[in-house]
């Protein structure tokens, strides 16, 4: 009888080990733990110059097709730096995400960055011109220097509507379209140097 009671006894003890005898010899099953995808400063960095660039361009189009006021020459030159940048930040963002070579996607970062601060550059000139700093482009802006003959000056008008780089169609705060491309130029470069240098310290 006590063989017998110490016998249940030490059954009761081992069943519930048993669960836990069987996981351990077959292997228990562990979740699988996702990690989160490690933080790439030019893949941020493009992203963010893409979407203000193409913003910045839809605005563009707003004033000349729905507020109606048409581009100068200069504000013309102006976007192609924005042509330029938006789909090469695009392609910078899909080989980071792609994981293609660092240095190539360090170098095209590098083109963006040129080509805001020359689009800044081209900017901070228009708006010296439009506050007559500097003298600006003779076919847009400045006195007309010859009229020509009469029948010439009257077909050019009928023909051309030329508008004027030396005055500013749209200001606020002061700052004119020309200016607050400056700002913006500024901070797309900013951005893209800072994608650089953290690229660089990673």
């Amino acid at each position: 009888m006590r063989k017998s009671a110490m016998r249940k006894s030490a059954m009761r003890k081992f069943l519930p080990l048993l669960p836990l005898i069987c996981f351990e010899s077959v292997g228990m099953p562990h979740k699988t733990v996702r990690t989160p995808p490690t933080y790439d400063p030019i893949f941020t960095a493009s992203i963010a110059i893409a979407v203000v660039a193409a913003v910045t361009i839809l605005g563009a189009y707003y004033f000349q097709y729905v507020l109606g006021l048409a581009p100068c020459p200069l504000c013309l030159e102006e976007r192609i730096a924005y042509y330029v940048t938006i789909p090469l930040a695009g392609l910078i963002a899909v080989g980071a995400r792609r994981q293609a070579r660092r240095g190539l996607l360090m170098v095209g970062l590098l083109v963006v960055g040129l080509v805001m601060v020359a689009s800044a550059a081209l900017g901070a000139y228009h708006a010296g011109v439009e506050w007559q700093f500097w003298p600006g482009p003779a076919d847009c802006s400045g006195p007309i220097q010859s009229f020509g003959r009469a029948q010439d000056l009257l077909r050019q008008l009928n023909s051309v509507h030329v508008v004027r780089c030396d005055a500013a169609a749209w200001r606020f705060l002061g700052v004119s379209l020309a200016g607050y491309n400056v700002l913006i130029s500024l901070a797309l470069a900013a951005v893209a140097a800072w994608a650089l240098r953290a690229s660089r310290q990673a």
